[in-house]
């Protein structure tokens, strides 16, 4: 028992030790993955409300049908079934017991079915508001995350964390004070506080899927490989197709599709592609979004999609002609400075981990030398 026990001391297993306490430095793979991941969740975010706004503006009037493009791409997603890792475990080597599939089932339905709630409330709110409006509200879907992690994964909340809440809730409150004839999207004051509210609904529930889906990583799946994750979207999105196809139909606005298409300004084609586009273009938005919360969290995805929030914007000044006049400024700042008020919290605790990591490293240096 002595040997043992002065093995266990050995310099050797301390240093083993002390790797498994210090965070390991981030190979530069990883560092191109965090790129590719937050690239396709900026452009497929851009590319996919640009052309559903197009959607809209030359002739589209389903609100199912565009509520339809955003789940219904996840056919594209099946091939990284194939190609993706077998497994990953964050949590340690030890085998944890699957969940029965009775649970997934409903697990999957619960989170498709609120997919398509979260998916017709974006369509709403596009359909009655300018690109560039309906842009920078979405932004409160950082805030919203943030939230529901305080209450479902102990998300702690420091000055600079509150400070971006702040910001953010200020910054699209402004917006619902102002319309604008001369924007893109001409809607009474009515219809324009519908799409207010419908996107900051829709901004909620998005950001609660997110924080329920890292709950249930960490409660149910207890586990985090990509073939899980990409499980989990695929159904999740398959139920929320079949959901809006249900409603598509129910409603009858199947009826006035063909007539629809037919009538488009850009003609038949156009139509077409711009629906398969923005399927695309989600799905895109989807990769990048899982890959960032399997390598980091749901949280950091998030941040990176509200990154997204001032290309939108300027984009639709030049394609749709949007009017960028002083109030959207002004929540455009605010946004930006609550971003930067939330990433600055990050580099903080970046700076914390390091400072406690090379302490550390002095404790167990020092405890070599003395050993030695």
């Amino acid at each position: 028992m002595v040997p043992e026990a002065k093995e266990a001391h050995s310099p050797e297993n301390a240093n083993v030790n002390h790797e498994s306490r210090v965070p390991r430095l981030r190979p530069y793979k990883w560092w191109l993955q965090m790129a590719i991941y937050s690239f396709f969740v900026l452009s497929g975010q851009s590319v996919a409300t640009l052309l559903g706004r197009l959607y809209y503006d030359k002739g589209g009037k389903s609100k199912w049908m565009a509520t339809l493009v955003q789940p219904a791409g996840f056919p594209v997603l099946l091939p990284f079934l194939c190609i993706s890792p077998t497994r990953k475990c964050t949590a340690g080597n030890n085998a944890t017991k699957p969940p029965s599939a009775l649970i997934l089932a409903a697990l999957y339905v619960c989170l498709g079915v609120f997919l398509a709630a979260v998916c017709m409330l974006y369509s709403i709110g596009l359909l009655y508001l300018p690109v560039s409006t309906y842009s920078l509200i979405c932004a409160s879907q950082l805030g919203f995350n943030a939230f529901f992690s305080y209450f479902l994964n102990s998300q702690k909340f420091t000055p600079f964390i509150v400070n971006s809440l702040v910001l953010l809730t200020i910054s699209s409150t402004l917006l619902v004070f102002q319309t604008d004839s001369t924007d893109s999207t001409k809607t009474s004051k009515g219809k324009y506080a519908i799409g207010f509210l419908c996107t900051v609904g829709a901004s909620a529930g998005y950001a609660l899927m997110l924080s329920v889906t890292q709950l249930f990583f960490r409660k149910i799946l207890k586990r985090e490989t990509f073939r899980v994750v990409f499980d989990m979207i695929i159904y999740q999105s398959l139920v929320a197709t079949v959901v809006v196809l249900v409603g598509l139909f129910a409603s009858e606005e199947w009826k006035s599709l063909n007539r629809e298409m037919e009538e488009f300004e850009l003609g038949k084609l156009s139509y077409v592609m711009i629906l398969v586009w923005t399927a695309v273009a989600w799905q895109v938005f989807s990769i990048g979004a899982v890959g960032l919360i399997f390598e980091v969290s749901s949280l950091f995805s998030n941040v990176i999609s509200t990154l997204g929030l001032p290309i939108v914007p300027v984009l639709a000044v030049i394609f749709f002609h949007d009017k960028m006049d002083g109030v959207k400024v002004i929540a455009m700042l605010l946004a930006i400075w609550g971003f930067v008020s939330y990433i600055y919290q990050h580099y903080l605790e970046d700076l914390k981990s390091k400072a406690e990591s090379e302490n550390v490293d002095q404790v167990s240096e020092a405890s070599l030398v003395e050993r030695g």
